[in-house]
């Protein structure tokens, strides 16, 4: 499964509820988050060796977990994977993912960590945050990986979360990507979930919110949750009395938006070059998105072509990302309006 959404919907939070169910039922649990430049070998090294440490202790998983380590060994040499703690008298297993091609050797891997779980009666479940940030190579290598363990029938899941072009990105890396995840999205809360996010702490709390209140909130914030989170939180802090009303909710918008200003938003626009701010200042003059790259060109005076590494350098920052042939959009909600309050 792969979560997709923009900014602040709340994949993290589910990524860590659906880590939580698994513990629960008995599961093995990676949780890692996919930095930028960061290779998937790396990223993944230290929790496969967790996951088949834990197993060598099961006296049925005991020697396939043993050749796991073993392999773990060499394939931390290959990809030059500096190697803590590692028990003495463990070597390498000559042929076991040691080619350097991490689509060959992360499937062998997996295949012998879900041989061992399986021998166990264990499953093993790996979470990634952040997917886009996966090189198509590396990405690619999870993919077989995991198809490969679909097609053995080995327990082992995947769940991932990321920015809405995960979806083109996995099936650019393999065709049959679309076959093997299931997409959901996560958005926008509808009103009526919207509202019963807001409400329902406040009156676990003994107080309440009065309609129009809640109404300002839901609608302002168009149902985005960390948006809803964050208002929600400093009204209830200026708020006098139990019952919280319109004018309470009022009175705190103009610190909410400087919260959300000063850091979730800033955090972002930080991170690009002046050609790139003006790249997504342009496009949030032109109003609400998505965005077509001839209007964006047009209103820079550029033509597209000579803006396509500007619009891939943004798109890699995970700031914008393409919603159709031609069109762009923020994977930040609101972004525009930030955008125009500060231009």
């Amino acid at each position: 499964m792969m979560l997709l959404g923009l900014r602040g919907t709340g994949k993290t939070v589910l990524l860590n509820e659906i880590g939580k169910i698994a513990n629960e039922e008995g599961l093995l649990i990676s949780k890692v988050e996919a930095p930028e430049k960061e290779s998937l070998a790396r990223l993944l090294y230290p929790e496969m060796r967790k996951v088949m440490r834990s197993l060598s202790t099961v006296e049925a998983a005991r020697q396939i977990a043993s050749r796991g380590l073993k392999g773990l060994r060499g394939f931390a040499s290959i990809f030059k994977i500096e190697i803590a703690g590692v028990e003495v008298g463990v070597e390498a297993e000559a042929g076991l993912a040691d080619s350097g091609d991490i689509q060959h050797d992360l499937p062998d891997l997996f295949e012998v960590i879900g041989l061992a779980a399986k021998a166990a009666g264990k499953g093993w479940i790996l979470l990634i945050d952040e997917v886009q940030y996966l090189s198509e190579t590396d990405l690619s290598a999870l993919i077989v990986a995991i198809h490969e363990m679909s097609q053995k029938n080995l327990p082992i899941l995947l769940v991932g979360a990321g920015l809405p072009q995960v979806a083109r990105l996995a099936g650019e890396a393999k065709s049959y990507a679309e076959r093997l995840f299931l997409y959901p999205g996560v958005g926008a809360l509808d009103p009526a979930s919207a509202s019963q996010a807001v409400e329902k702490p406040i009156i676990d709390e003994g107080a309440t919110i009065t309609l129009e209140a809640l109404d300002c909130i839901v609608n302002r914030t168009k149902g985005y949750p960390f948006f809803l989170q964050e208002w929600a939180s400093i009204f209830w802090n200026n708020a006098d009395g139990q019952e919280i009303t319109l004018d309470d909710v009022n009175r705190s918008y103009a610190e909410t938006l400087a919260s959300l200003d000063g850091g979730f938003f800033r955090v972002r626009i930080d991170r690009l070059t002046k050609a790139e701010v003006q790249f997504v200042k342009t496009m949030a003059e032109l109003g609400e998105g998505p965005y077509a790259m001839a209007d964006i060109a047009k209103a820079l005076g550029r033509s597209q072509s000579s803006l396509g590494p500007t619009r891939a350098k943004i798109i890699s920052k995970g700031m914008i990302y393409s919603t159709d042939h031609g069109y762009l959009a923020f994977t930040v909600p609101l972004f525009a309006e930030f955008m125009q309050r500060h231009s």
